[in-house]
């Protein structure tokens, strides 16, 4: 079954928990990554679409998009979201 967009929440939600704990000052997540973690990337049914949307919702003030694909959104998505959260 393909990952959700509660998968890729709950999988970001560990990620920032993980470094707060760490007491980092940001982390920064890339959609490629993120969607390995969670399973079904690469892949025919991919849900790359919907992870990175997951990841856009989740911005803050103060977070930043380093990196951004030609279409928005794809694999080299990256952003550095400031902790804690």
């Amino acid at each position: 079954m393909p990952p959700t967009a509660q998968d890729f929440q709950n999988e970001l939600d560990r990620l920032f928990m993980q470094a707060q704990l760490q007491n980092k000052p940001y982390i920064d997540v890339k959609s490629g990554d993120l969607h390995k973690r969670v399973g079904g990337y690469p892949g025919h049914n991919h849900r790359m679409p919907v992870c990175c949307k997951v990841m856009l919702r989740n911005m803050r003030k103060g977070d930043q998009i380093l990196q951004q694909p030609p279409k928005g959104l794809g694999a080299t998505l990256v952003i550095r979201y400031s902790l804690p959260r």
